[in-house]
């Protein structure tokens, strides 16, 4: 067929984390994903929302309207202002984390993007007007531990050096219980994210670390977890938090035989949904003003205040399951009251994560580092055979990225391949169960799939 090439057991259409980590190699895979994980996981991990495009963190909203967040606006994928010509080859950002960041006032601190080693926003290409390379982004679980009500808030992202893009330049504090049990979760477009503490104890004091200890974040990182999942814990065995059930559908088609989950909705640990690596699953939105650079947050309030602003959002893994996988499969995600956005419900990592827990399936992707043999073998054989029972279903859905495929099924498809090359399955006499088309453009455009049992070895 003209203008179509066909994908076979190598893939060289990865996304951009698994480039880095795959010539990284894999001692950095099996150090990330060795982490001690509270309640039984390790921080959750979907498929890379950005995939063989470095532009899907901006959307485009026309000047002087507002359209809501859906799946095909962070589908389209907008080029905008980089970084100098001499830093573009930078990935490495400062973040600045405010004072007592788990307190009210400090949820509604703006956390400031900078440069490493002392390089300026401008200098590095560490601004959020360059959101789409080097955004960086938060977002905050909030436990009520005397009622075990749970709640979101999304604190500001801004460049060093600017003011949020709010009336008087200030956010108001959320109101939150003075006892409440606060997590933070990041995300980050680039490769490492360096936590800065605003004081000198700031790190520490809300227990602020990276996915490793000693290391820049990678795009993984957090405040306070452990303290969150205790809290979380408690709540639960007191009755006082009832995590919903993911439910069933009837419109998932059964598959896997005894590996699978049947026609109970997928969590983010489930190996019909898994991925590579955890990272890049914050959830939140911001909104940027594209003539001062300035941000603000992404809500009801400040949406007609900021005239043609343009949507950045982090390459969330999560938010493919929650926002791609959950509606096509007839599937809610577990939501909170967003504190940031007139308490709309809305999804977060730590929501997924706190889901997970409560209904972890019999067979789950909590990691692979204690053998990354059998995480390959339960890769290819639960998760192909899902997408090739679900294809039909799959296949109406709306691409997360268009530039790598066009419609679900085939960025699903195009990210089991790329899983299954970057963790070097082949490396246990395991077969790429994936056949990809692809246009000119390098877009998947159908896939195949080859549903034999595979053995590792």
């Amino acid at each position: 067929m003209a203008g179509v090439e066909v994908d076979g057991v190598h893939n060289d259409h990865r996304s951009p984390w698994r480039r880095r980590l795959h010539q990284a190699g894999m001692s950095r895979v099996a150090a990330q994903l060795a982490i001690p994980a509270v309640l039984g996981l390790v921080i959750g991990v979907v498929f890379a929302f950005q995939s063989g495009t470095s532009n899907s963190g901006l959307t485009q909203i026309p000047l002087g309207t507002y359209v809501t967040p859906t799946a095909s606006d962070i589908a389209a994928a907008l080029a905008t202002a980089g970084p100098a010509a001499g830093m573009k080859s930078n990935t490495t950002c400062d973040i600045i984390v405010p004072a007592d960041p788990l307190s009210a006032q400090g949820l509604a601190t703006p956390y400031e993007l900078t440069g490493p080693g002392g390089m300026t926003p401008t200098q590095s290409g560490c601004e959020m007007s360059n959101g789409a390379k080097l955004g960086a982004f938060v977002q905050a679980t909030i436990l009520d531990p005397a009622t075990g009500a749970l709640s979101i808030y999304e604190p500001l992202v801004i460049t060093k050096g600017t003011r949020p893009d709010t009336p008087g330049m200030k956010i108001n504090p959320p109101a939150i219980p003075a006892d409440a049990v606060v997590t933070i979760d990041f995300g980050f477009n680039g490769t490492n994210l360096v936590q800065v503490g605003a004081t000198p104890t700031t790190l520490a004091d809300a227990d602020c670390v990276s996915g490793h200890t000693g290391s820049g974040f990678g795009q993984t990182s957090f405040c306070n977890r452990g303290n969150f999942f205790s809290a979380v814990r408690r709540a639960e065995q007191k009755g006082l938090l009832k995590v919903p059930s993911p439910g069933t559908s009837n419109a998932i088609v059964p598959s896997g035989g005894a590996l699978g989950t049947g026609r109970s909705c997928p969590v983010i640990s489930n190996f019909e949904v898994a991925g590579l690596v955890p990272g890049q699953s914050a959830t939140t939105t911001y909104l940027l003003n594209p003539l001062t650079g300035q941000t603000t947050q992404d809500s009801q309030t400040y949406q007609g205040y900021v005239a043609g602003a343009t949507l950045l959002h982090d390459n969330s893994a999560n938010a493919v399951l929650d926002q791609y996988v959950d509606p096509i499969l007839g599937c809610t995600p577990f939501k909170a009251p967003d504190l940031a956005n007139a308490s709309v419900p809305t999804f977060s990592e730590t929501l997924d994560e706190i889901a997970a827990a409560a209904y972890q399936p019999k067979t789950a992707a909590t990691g692979m580092s204690s053998s990354p043999a059998m995480y390959c073998q339960h890769l290819i054989d639960i998760q192909t055979p899902f997408l090739a029972a679900n294809q039909k279903l799959l296949a109406t859905g709306q691409s997360p990225v268009t530039a790598t495929a066009d419609n679900l099924l085939t960025f699903l498809a195009n990210d089991l391949s790329a899983s299954f090359t970057s963790l070097g399955c082949q490396r246990f006499h395991l077969t790429n169960p994936v056949t990809l088309k692809r246009n000119s453009a390098g877009v998947a455009i159908t896939a195949t799939f080859d549903t034999a049992v595979q053995t590792a070895l």
